[in-house]
């Protein structure tokens, strides 16, 4: 056994208490009066940083801080840029939790905490992995960085702005971008994520009569608001599932043979996967299958309807306004903007008399794809996977989006590895997330594998 693992070992009650302290520090950075606990763990994570032994620094933003760290430079060598947040989701709804949701607490071999898995868990299983390696002596023959935001969960402006910097490109040159912020496709199958979904995000506004006007008494004289939102979101995609955009699908990157096989491959039943949700089957594309629909095709969804009177009982009105939120969840390389311009003609074509319209464009990002042939990090990271979990990691997709992971392809040209040890139940933004104390403690092990395996190349 290498020094680093059985340092590892020995120090699991330490990287738990570790662990613990940070989730204790209430980081949600969607509610002002909790700006002086974001600032608070912001400096946990600097400290720490400089404990074991890296230059750290807190990184001033148009929002929250960024936490910046290295080990010392090696010339003409690769360096690994590892990336996360110390922000979190609020806890709310509190009577949900069966335990609060700052005192984390271990039931049934997990940690409940908020934050457990989302990013704290997750993310410091690459610190720890990184002191083990220092601790035991290694002198690495690379270069790993740090970068962890306070806004992740509250729109990431403070680091994009950052990075399209002169001194964050600088700062932050990498070849690999190593996240851990997704998820395991199954308990104890290793997972390499090697493409997410892009997304681009809208609100539409709808305005008729300057009121409410009485259903009887203007009833069959004025368009109702309601009436024409239903009828151009209706428009966007048909009974197969088939967004109806012009000029949508124009830039998809089709899906090859080998990812067809290797999704096929998976360990997966659609059955079991819809009866979780409470359905009893499915709804897509024809000729996908529902992996593929949610990973790796591009989508129209509506994610919330505002119309008329929402309270209880009647009341016989003709809305003056109507809107909706909708979002388009985008593939490489479907460009944002060229889709945002699509839907606006799209629905001006729509428009019916005596309505006027606004269509508010709220943030978007394009999808991230790594190529797997090329890449000088999925073998390394395979290795180590394979070491530690004694079987040979699977290869998928996510459906989700992670802008700034993109954005870190994009602007810094570097490969991204997203290796996650969390499950689909761990209730990420939910009353009860939690994080098994097994794949927090796996997950340092094959992160300091994984920089051994570095050491080699």
């Amino acid at each position: 056994m290498r020094l680093f693992e059985t340092h590892i070992l020995s120090q699991k009650e330490y990287f738990e208490l570790k662990w613990f302290e940070i989730l204790r520090i209430r980081s949600i950075s969607a509610i002002e009066e909790y700006k002086p606990e974001i600032l608070r763990a912001a400096d946990w994570f600097r400290n720490y940083f400089c404990e074991i032994g890296l230059q750290s620094e807190l990184i001033e933003t148009v929002g929250y801080p960024l936490v910046y760290a290295e080990t010392s430079a090696v010339a003409n060598a690769p360096v690994v840029l590892v990336y996360g947040h110390y922000d979190v989701q609020p806890p709310d709804p509190l009577e949900l939790w069966k335990s609060p949701p700052f005192e984390p607490t271990i039931r049934d071999g997990n940690v409940y905490a908020r934050g457990a898995t989302d990013d704290k868990g997750q993310l410091l299983t690459h610190v720890f992995a990184v002191e083990s390696l220092l601790k035991s002596g290694e002198k690495l023959p690379f270069q790993i960085k740090f970068i962890i935001e306070g806004e992740e969960e509250y729109g990431g402006k403070g680091i994009e702005h950052f990075l399209h910097s002169d001194e964050g490109k600088k700062k932050l040159a990498c070849d690999c971008v190593l996240v851990s912020d997704t998820s395991m496709f199954k308990p104890g199958q290793p997972t390499i994520t090697y493409g997410l979904r892009g997304i681009i995000a809208f609100e539409l506004f709808l305005t008729g009569p300057n009121r409410d006007l009485h259903s009887g008494t203007f009833g069959g004289s004025v368009f109702n608001p309601a009436i024409a939102l239903t009828k151009i979101l209706s428009q966007f995609i048909d009974e197969k599932g088939v967004v109806q955009i012009p000029e949508f699908y124009d830039n998809v990157i089709p899906l090859t043979d080998r990812e067809r096989t290797q999704f096929a491959d998976l360990d997966f039943d659609d059955n079991t996967f819809f009866e979780k949700i409470g359905l009893t089957q499915g709804f897509g594309e024809t000729g996908f299958s529902t992996n593929e629909r949610r990973w790796v095709r591009p989508t129209f969804d509506i994610n919330g309807l505002t119309a008329g009177y929402q309270g209880e009982g009647g009341k016989t009105i003709i809305p003056g306004k109507a809107s909706a939120k909708f979002t388009c969840r985008l593939v490489p390389d479907q460009d944002p903007n060229a889709i945002a311009d699509a839907v606006r003609k799209f629905i001006a074509l729509r428009i019916p008399p005596g309505i006027t319209w606004e269509l508010v464009v709220q943030h978007g990002a394009p999808g991230m794809r790594l190529d797997l042939d090329r890449s000088k990090f999925v073998v390394p990271m395979s290795k180590a996977l394979e070491e530690t979990f004694s079987c040979s990691p699977v290869f998928i997709r996510e459906g989700g989006s992670i802008p700034i992971v993109a954005e870190f392809h994009c602007t810094l040209g570097a490969e991204v590895l997203l290796v996650g040890w969390g499950q689909d139940d761990d209730a990420l933004h939910s009353p009860n997330e939690k994080f098994s104390l097994t794949s927090f403690h796996t997950g340092i092990l094959a992160s300091a594998r994984f920089f051994a395996e570095l050491m080699q190349q």
